[in-house]
């Protein structure tokens, strides 16, 4: 930032204005934070690309069925078998069941019967509604409260264990597709505000712990929440009136991103603003100089973030997609909130809040003997041997990543904690119980049908197909999973079927379903994998060319931070399947934990090397390196813990997905900090001296390290009259 800019934003005068400016432009935002839940779109086939099998499908379901129509089972588990008292009790709550609102089509053991007698001699039988041995039964019926499900469905959750019960030990579940929707939602309501907290709590602590002050830690966080509330405006708007694809999700990463990035560019800025303050007696000169100094780092380190998360606008995936933009707006609206509303209030408070470590004018700078000024002494004795062995001993590490398997996460291993909709559908699997609520469906041309109902029989993995409904030349063909829609088994039915159906020609068959939607899923998640990774690689790659205007030293930044992000997937998926239990991930895990550590990770070199850089021009690359690192490290090492703490808070909520992307980009933020930033770069600095900046003759002379004692002290300003 330019220096009269960085000036003109902190003065006597301008930083009321500034103040005023930013609380009500931010403030008019974040009273449509609220709102953000409104325009969220958490249906799982929204997720999906157009050009998936899925899609085209249910294009042509809404000829059949209501989009919003969600089949859902109620378990009832005896194990000493089900009584007739038990069988009459389900047959009267299915009746409650039904006057509820948004229900229809209810089915029980009893009406199931019923409809099987009438059915005409020869007709397949239907799929029973009592187990064979009679421990479990259960009722279906579809759910409907159009574009409001998401909202709706906890409640409905609430209003079924109320009216449904088993007297003396029994069990009841709430399953199905409408069983594991209502469990996903209520998690994703439940835990909006408690994320919040928990990563709030985490950061006030570190900072206090950071700062040893009762008061600084005040400000970060009040500009953390306000570009949190700004955002969240912001894309409620942008979410309503455009094509923005928002879910719940993405909320939960913006929470943590927002108040984590935030808080490490307070730290930045902080830092620098405290030393200058040791060097300037008017503080708003001290802001203006640090302001200068800092803000190309924290500017770079958010485009390079936002620019990373951009890049997921090639995703096939509707969600990732999403998520990229999303999340793009908020880093933007932090930053904006950082470099104007925090230095704003840091100079109308002035120096008492740094109480009881004041920075007087004159002090001693205490990073220049500190522990990691130690630590560049240590690795200056022999710095090519340091960062050879740090890079081996984190390939080495990268070889857990062979324990990570990307194939999906089980059904009954969605949730670290028990959820009635897993423990409904293991019952139903283990009693032989077909759950209709997740059926294959395919529509075909109507006068190819019937070959396709015969293509479809004898699939392993599948009941009976049935011809159930034809309308304008379009028919509807089902077929029951006979096992969990989100097993291996059920992915491989589907594909079996696709190929049957594929097979009749001119049916122009198409075959959806939960199942079906997962594999498209899990393809466009592949597909997304190779196509994205690489772009971030060469977005982040141009980006630092620009900043360094250099060559070699961005390549070898971005070698640093591959080989950080393989060492945090090899200890994850040592963690994941020695300490967790859960080796199975989710397809976009890969991806997801990719562009955030990449991004997130490349801050902290950005931050060091500017840093660098700027010695450079004074010092030499070498001891300009040493420089860096004693006068960073300290804010540096915060920021990355206060990183690693609020993503690790993901791990705080009961599903799988969060608790391993948290862990990994904890562990990989973790490792950038101490190790790649500390030790790697800084070793290859020492090592390659004034080569590091090649094309560019900053350091023609390649100084070498001066003797102890030659280095003359930074000079200090005395405020002007």
């Amino acid at each position: 930032m330019h220096r009269q800019i960085a000036g003109s934003l902190t003065g006597p005068v301008t930083k009321w204005i500034v103040l005023v400016a930013v609380v009500l432009i931010a403030g008019g935002l974040g009273s449509l934070a609220g709102k953000l839940v409104d325009v969220q779109n958490n249906e799982t086939q929204s997720w999906l690309p157009e050009s998936a099998e899925s899609t085209k499908a249910f294009d042509k379901l809404g000829e059949f069925q209501d989009e919003y129509d969600v089949g859902t089972t109620v378990v009832y588990y005896r194990a000493s078998g089900l009584t007739e008292a038990d069988l009459a009790a389900i047959e009267e709550q299915a009746a409650e069941i039904e006057e509820l609102d948004g229900i229809s089509n209810v089915l029980t053991p009893g009406r199931a019967a019923a409809a099987a007698e009438e059915l005409p001699e020869g007709a397949p039988a239907p799929p029973p509604f009592v187990s064979e041995d009679n421990q479990v039964a259960k009722i279906e019926f579809t759910v409907n409260y159009g574009d409001k499900l998401w909202e709706e469905l906890p409640t409905l959750k609430e209003d079924v264990d109320d009216i449904t019960s088993l007297p003396d030990g029994g069990e009841v579940y709430l399953a199905g597709a409408g069983g594991q929707n209502a469990d996903a939602a209520t998690i994703f309501t439940s835990f909006d505000s408690k994320l919040l907290l928990i990563t709030l709590g985490v950061v006030i602590l570190i900072l206090l712990v950071s700062y040893r002050s009762p008061l600084l830690w005040i400000l970060p966080i009040i500009s953390a929440l306000v570009s949190l509330g700004a955002s969240m405006g912001l894309l409620y708007l942008l979410a309503k009136n455009t094509d923005l694809t928002v879910n719940g999700q993405t909320q939960f990463i913006m929470t943590v991103l927002v108040i984590g990035a935030g808080t490490d560019y307070a730290l930045l800025l902080i830092a620098r603003y405290r030393e200058e303050l040791r060097r300037h007696e008017d503080r708003h000169e001290a802001m203006a100089f640090a302001l200068h100094r800092a803000a190309p780092a924290i500017l770079a380190s958010a485009a390079t973030v936002a620019v990373g998360l951009l890049c997921l606008l090639f995703a096939d995936l509707n969600s990732t997609a999403g998520l990229g933009p999303a999340n793009a707006v908020a880093i933007v609206v932090t930053v904006l909130v950082m470099v104007t509303l925090l230095p704003a209030l840091l100079v109308i408070f002035g120096r008492w809040m740094f109480w009881p470590f004041v920075p007087h004018f004159g002090s001693q700078e205490p990073t220049a003997s500190g522990f990691w000024a130690k630590v560049g002494r240590s690795v200056s004795g022999q710095p090519r041997m340091v960062w050879i062995g740090t890079a081996a001993a984190l390939a080495v590490v990268c070889l857990g990543f062979l324990r990570l398997d990307t194939g999906g996460i089980p059904s009954d291993e969605q949730y670290t904690t028990d959820q009635d909709s897993v423990t409904g559908q293991g019952i139903l699997v283990d009693h032989g119980l077909v759950d209709s609520s997740t059926p294959i469906q395919v529509v075909a041309n109507a006068d190819r049908a019937e070959a396709v109902v015969t293509a479809m029989q004898g699939i392993d993995g599948i009941g009976e197909p049935a011809l159930v409904a034809t309308k304008d030349g379009t028919s509807l063909i089902v077929a029951e999973l006979r096992s969990d829609p989100y097993s291996e088994s059920a992915f491989t039915a589907v594909e079996d079927v696709r190929d049957a159906v594929h097979g009749v020609d001119g049916a122009d068959g198409l075959t959806t379903g939960i199942s079906a939607v997962t594999v498209d899923i899990m393809e466009a998640s592949d597909r997304d994998n190779k196509v994205i990774i690489p772009i971030v690689l060469l977005a982040v790659l141009l980006i630092l060319f620009i900043l360094l205007r250099s060559v070699l030293s961005p390549l070898l930044l971005i070698g640093t931070v591959i080989l950080s992000f393989g060492a945090a997937l090899g200890i994850s998926g040592l963690v994941f399947d020695f300490i967790y239990g859960h080796h199975q991930t989710d397809p976009g895990f890969p991806l997801w934990a990719f562009v955030f550590l990449v991004a997130l990770g490349i801050d902290y070199n950005i931050f060091l090397m500017t840093r660098v850089r700027e010695e450079t021009m004074n010092h030499g690359t070498r001891k300009g390196s040493l420089i860096a690192l004693s006068s960073t490290g300290g804010v540096i090492t915060s920021a990355g813990i206060v990183l690693a703490a609020t993503f690790a808070a993901l791990a705080t909520m009961p599903l799988t997905f969060t608790l391993q992307l948290g862990t990994t980009i904890a562990l990989g933020v973790l490792l950038d900090t101490m190790i790649v930033r500390s030790v790697l770069v800084t070793a290859l600095n020492l090592d390659l001296g004034g080569k590091i900046w090649w094309p560019s003759k900053l350091d023609a002379e390649d100084r070498q390290l001066p003797e102890p004692g030659q280095e003359p002290e930074r000079e200090k300003v005395p405020a002007l009259d």
